[in-house]
Formats: C-alpha cells, structure tokens, sequence
C-alpha cells in the first residue's frame, strides 16, 4: 500500500495538481480542520474538489477525524507551543479515535493526505501516515 502527502502552500496550482497527477494519486483526503478559510484559492475545499476531478481525475473528500482538535492546534499555533507537544497530543488523539481501526484500507491506498503546511516535517499528515504505517502492514509512504 502506498499512501502520499502533500501541502499546498508555496506551490502554485499547477506545480500542486502536476505532483498528484504524475505520483498517479487517486484520490485526495483533506485532513484539515478547515477546509474553506485557506488563503490559496485552489485549495478551498468545493474549488478543490472540482479542480482535482477536472484537471487530474482525482477524487476528493474531507476527513475530519484525521485534524486535530481546534484546541491542539491553537496551543500549537497561537499560542507557539512546542512542536513535541503537538505531535505528542495529536498522537493520543489519533489513539482515542481508534483511526487506524476504523479507516478501510482500501479509502487511503493511493491516496494522498492534504495539508496546508509546505513540508511535512512538522505537519500532522506526516503523523497520520505514520500512524497508519505503525498500525497497518505494508505502507510505504511518499511525500510529494
């Protein structure tokens, strides 16, 4: 199983759907916990399912259970709490809501877990595909 991930900040719309497109990903789950107020135009979530079908053939859906909590994230962001906080939290929360017990398998293979951050050093997709990689036999994961 191959599972991808990708950020859309500092990539153009061109650059953002030539990576999916050419790593052959086949559908897009959005991790964020909003999806509508992103700065870059593409990315909002109904423009960005319409782009990815039109433009790559790629399905889209949003999976909320796979954000943190709006209060993780503000002690993270807001409040500029330690990156080893965060992931520690969000790891826990990922335990808690059982993700890797109740996500099919055949939802993430060839799909690509989407968040705002440019890299995924400090992104929580890396920790979701990290997570499910722990859980699951077999997953390699590729960030685009």
């Amino acid at each position: 199983m191959k599972i991808f991930t990708i950020g859309f900040t500092k990539k153009s719309a061109e650059e953002f759907f030539t990576r999916l497109r050419e790593a052959g990903v086949r559908r897009v789950v959005d991790v964020r916990l909003n999806n509508t107020s992103q700065i870059a135009g593409f990315a909002k979530a109904r423009d960005l399912k319409y782009f990815l079908k039109a433009v790559a053939g790629i399905d889209y859906i949003h999976l909320h259970e796979l954000a943190p909590t709006q209060d993780i994230l503000d002690d993270f962001i807001k409040a500029k709490g330690a990156w080893s906080e965060y992931e520690r939290r969000f790891v826990q929360l990922m335990e808690t809501r059982r993700i890797a017990e109740m996500l099919p398998e055949e939802l993430l293979d060839g799909s690509c877990l989407l968040c705002s951050e440019d890299t995924p050093e400090h992104c929580h997709r890396r920790l979701v595909a990290e997570h499910i990689q722990k859980h699951w036999a077999n997953v390699e994961i590729v960030h685009l």
